[in-house]
């Protein structure tokens, strides 16, 4: 399991008080630093179990989580009931830390902390730890089992953490890594529903169910208790087996509980998630490096060329060669140590060292695709090779996830690789859980929708609220694929990478780059960064709507995105500096311009006094760059 952090110490602490404690605490309280959240800890009857540890939050004095059950079920031991509050341990923390590649420059973890040791009331008297953290964006607990006399291994068969609302409120459901969301009612959710989960408590109160750190244990989903009405469990993908260190056995993720007054709350919160994870373990990140990445369709040499004198002059990064330059990517007789192009997808001819050492000469890096057949099977020779070949990343496809078996295999890949100067992009099924921050050359992961599913608005725009508070995604945006006018209009595209976070941004996903007209609001993507320095949402309802505001340096970009209906936006600027003036380079859609894109590109000052009037039409958007004068 994972190495013992300070939360893990204080655990490992009151494990001796426990042993011999006999005095029974009453109910504990913990409020978060600002006191927007309260979480209250009991130990109370449920019918007719006994003594089972529960909890309830409260945000801003309103009821969010009515009285939820706590424990886990070990391999014939039940630490959920029969148990009393023996040791409790609280402490603070404030500090701040700066993510390598994030929504914001800096990010400030501060929380209230208790500890609470449980023992089973009867012999053997077992102990189990709670942890419950009180943050100004969210709520969260993890239990720690201590090593202790009659229980040396153990297996997790079922946590007991339990999600009970008050009444039956509205939540955006889906059921896989790259699902659709519908939004039903709690008591319609079923089995296998995925993490975050948002309830819509009221107009002005909306939560999300999360889970952080999840490194080397099952994978949570959420469904339904039976028997209690809109109530959810966290339901595990498989038993977790527990090998232990450090005086402990094991000590689960996160179980996350933010809300917020809107939906743009929300995402504007959504560190937390990284908060709860363990700081950077790779000493020097300065070879990890955001970027903006064109795919080669072609498998060729003069394609791979080609994208990358494209990639120089439009200023993008990077360059990926996606399945099929090695062989099949399912024929598990395909090697990865060489290039075997397959032939279904490209006659070639591919010389992939040319393309390196020629993007190399111009500032591009080369991304290569590998298969999970492949990564299972060869990662320890792929490894060093690709360092000789240089290249810069590695696409993981279709990787295994869920159980502890692949949950863990997947993060000691990504170790791997950064031990190696790899940076990582994670696709298909798996989302993440905030371990980038510990090792940020995880760029990005799939986890979504994305362009090439062809998600109509209102979906892309649920996942801005929901799929997005895990963080980054890789959304494939594409350009001239018909995918694009068939849901959406080139100035939502343009949108489409200020709203939706990744640190590498795949743009023109199926486009060669002599099909990419020249048109001339192709500028915005030219100037576009992928990583920020500030977030903030200015507008926003799931399913409809999202204008979102990020800063890199002294500019800002604002991604305007709209679904069905017609609508207009106030847009203040009152986030510029005070003093200083601007030029707004604003592309809009309007069927008028004559290009094929149908994208106007204005200039206009600003500074902060001003509001802009955005109007949006149905299934259109809009892009903004906000530049001092003179940039």
């Amino acid at each position: 399991m994972e190495r013992p952090n300070m939360t893990n110490r204080l655990c490992v602490a009151l494990i001796a008080l426990m042993i011999a404690s006999v005095t029974v605490l009453a109910s504990v309280e913990v409020k978060s630093p600002d006191g927007r959240f309260t979480v209250t800890f009991d130990v109370k009857d449920f019918g007719v179990a006994a003594g089972c540890p529960c909890y309830q939050v409260e945000y801003l004095g309103r009821p969010i989580l009515a009285d939820s059950r706590l424990g886990l079920e070990l391999d014939g031991v039940v630490l959920s009931e029969g148990m009393v509050l023996v040791e409790q341990t609280t402490s603070q923390s404030d500090s701040t830390w700066k993510p390598v590649c994030g929504e914001r420059a800096v990010i400030r973890d501060r929380y209230n902390q208790v500890v609470l040791g449980l023992k089973e009331a009867k012999d053997p008297g077992r102990l189990l730890c709670v942890t419950l953290r009180a943050y100004d964006e969210g709520v969260a607990f993890c239990y720690t089992l201590p090593r202790q006399p009659g229980l040396k291994t153990a297996r997790v068969k079922r946590e007991v953490s339990e999600f009970r609302f008050s009444a039956d409120h509205p939540a955006w459901a889906t059921y896989s890594g790259q699902g659709q969301y519908q939004r039903v009612p709690l008591s319609q959710i079923k089995a296998g529903c995925e993490r975050p989960l948002v309830v819509e408590v009221a107009d002005d109160l909306y939560v999300a169910l999360a889970e952080a750190r999840l490194v080397d244990y099952a994978r949570m989903k959420f469904a339904p208790i039976q028997g209690v009405r809109h109530a959810l469990e966290g339901r595990l993908d498989g038993e977790v087996v527990c090998e232990g260190n450090n005086g402990e056995l094991l000590t689960t993720p996160w179980r996350v509980v933010m809300a917020a007054q809107s939906p743009g709350g929300l995402l504007e919160n959504n560190f937390i998630i990284l908060n709860l994870n363990e700081p950077c373990a790779i000493r020097d990140t300065s070879w990890i490096k955001p970027g903006k990445v064109i795919r080669e369709v072609s498998l060729t040499t003069a394609g791979g060329k080609a994208c990358v004198d494209f990639a120089v002059k439009r200023g993008f990064q990077y360059v990926e060669y996606d399945a099929g330059w090695y062989g099949h990517e399912y024929d598990p007789n395909s090697d990865a140590t060489t290039v075997t192009l397959d032939p279904k997808r490209s006659k070639g001819p591919l010389d992939l060292q040319e393309v390196i050492r020629y993007a190399d000469e111009r500032g591009i890096g080369v991304i290569v695709y590998v298969n999970h057949l492949a990564l299972e099977k060869q990662l320890d020779d792929l490894l060093p090779l690709y360092k000789r070949w240089g290249i810069k990343g590695i696409k993981f496809g279709f990787v295994n996830v869920g159980s502890q078996r692949w949950t863990r295999w997947l993060h000691d890949a990504i170790r791997k690789c950064a031990e190696h100067g790899f940076m990582v992009d994670v696709h298909d099924e798996y989302r993440p859980t905030g371990f980038s921050r510990t090792y940020p050359n995880l760029m990005t992961v799939e986890g979504i929708y994305g362009d090439e599913t062809r998600p109509t608005n209102e979906q892309t725009l649920a996942y801005a609220f929901t799929r997005m508070l895990a963080g980054h995604a890789d959304n494939t945006v594409c350009w001239n694929d018909p995918r694009v006018t068939q849901n959406s209009t080139y100035a939502y595209q343009l949108a489409k990478p200020v709203v939706l976070f990744s640190p590498w941004q795949f743009l023109f996903w199926y486009d060669r780059p002599a099909a990419v007209e020249d048109t001339p609001e192709l500028e915005f993507y030219n100037h576009l960064p992928t990583t920020w320095d500030d977030t903030r949402v200015l507008h926003g309802r799931i399913g409809e709507y999202a204008v979102v505001a990020r800063r890199k340096g002294q500019e800002w970009f604002v991604g305007c995105m709209n679904a069905k209906e017609t609508r207009t936006f106030d847009v203040s600027l009152s986030f510029l500096d005070e003093g200083r003036s601007y030029t707004a380079h604003v592309y809009s859609d309007d069927p008028s311009v004559a290009t094929r894109t149908h994208v106007k590109v204005e200039r206009r000052p600003v500074d902060r006094g001003t509001t802009l009037q955005v109007a949006l039409p149905a299934r259109g958007g809009q892009a903004i760059r906000i530049a001092p004068i003179g940039r």
